[in-house]
């Protein structure tokens, strides 16, 4: 029960700092493309929590565990910091062009944002529920497994899949073109992380080297 109330709570508290970083720089809560966005989030975050929830506390758990403070490894919290510094300001730029006008990006492709949003927390969502191991740090537990089928099977990291699908769309899905200036720092953050988690996985996961050779994509099928 005591991580069932943590996950609601850090939800809960998330949609609100979510809001602050919205509405705040907008200067309106007549914001529709905030809203929208809000709702794609909670959607896709909250239905697969609380199967969660029910089924394997424990994963959920893992996944509160976030931040520069959460990582033993030097590297990580530095890589961590930035890509934490990177998605808020996505947010606030998204709306400050908002309340400035400086972008005009039509219904369809605010739409699409939030369908990317929307495919990207949910292939994170899913590969929780594939792989209970898969912590917000990184780390290797005493015992944990190595997964190798099902969207493992695909890329050797499909959360971080997720995670671009959702950087990409979360700028659109606001209405700006601005906000996709994070874009690369964001993305080169990422990247730096997933392979120097993959050195420790190398290290002291058991055949996660072997894994590497059967699984040859690490993002993006047939392309790395």
């Amino acid at each position: 029960m005591k991580a069932v109330g943590k996950g609601l709570l850090s939800s809960v508290l998330g949609l609100g700092v979510f809001g602050l970083l919205l509405f705040v720089p907008a200067g309106t809560l007549h914001y529709w493309q905030a809203w929208v966005f809000l709702a794609v989030f909670a959607a896709t975050t909250w239905i697969p929590s609380v199967y969660l929830m029910r089924t394997d506390p424990a994963a959920l758990e893992r996944r509160t565990h976030a931040g520069p403070l959460a990582e033993t490894r030097p590297r990580q919290r530095i890589l961590i910091l930035g890509i934490f510094l990177c998605y808020p300001a996505v947010f606030v730029l998204s709306a400050v062009d908002h309340r400035l006008g400086w972008s005009t990006v039509p219904t369809a492709i605010c739409l699409l944002g939030d369908v990317l949003v929307a495919i990207g927390l949910g292939l994170a969502m899913a590969v929780v529920i594939q792989n209970g191991y898969a912590a917000a740090n990184v780390t290797v537990e005493a015992g944990q497994p190595l997964v190798s089928t099902g969207l493992y099977g695909r890329v050797r990291h499909p959360m971080y899949t997720g995670t671009v699908l959702m950087t990409v769309g979360v700028p659109l899905a606001l209405g700006s073109y601005w906000g996709l200036i994070f874009l690369l720092p964001g993305l080169a953050l990422l990247v730096l992380r997933l392979l120097d988690e993959e050195q420790l996985l190398t290290e002291e996961l058991v055949g996660y080297r072997q894994y590497t050779r059967d699984v040859r994509y690490r993002l993006v099928p047939h392309l790395w």
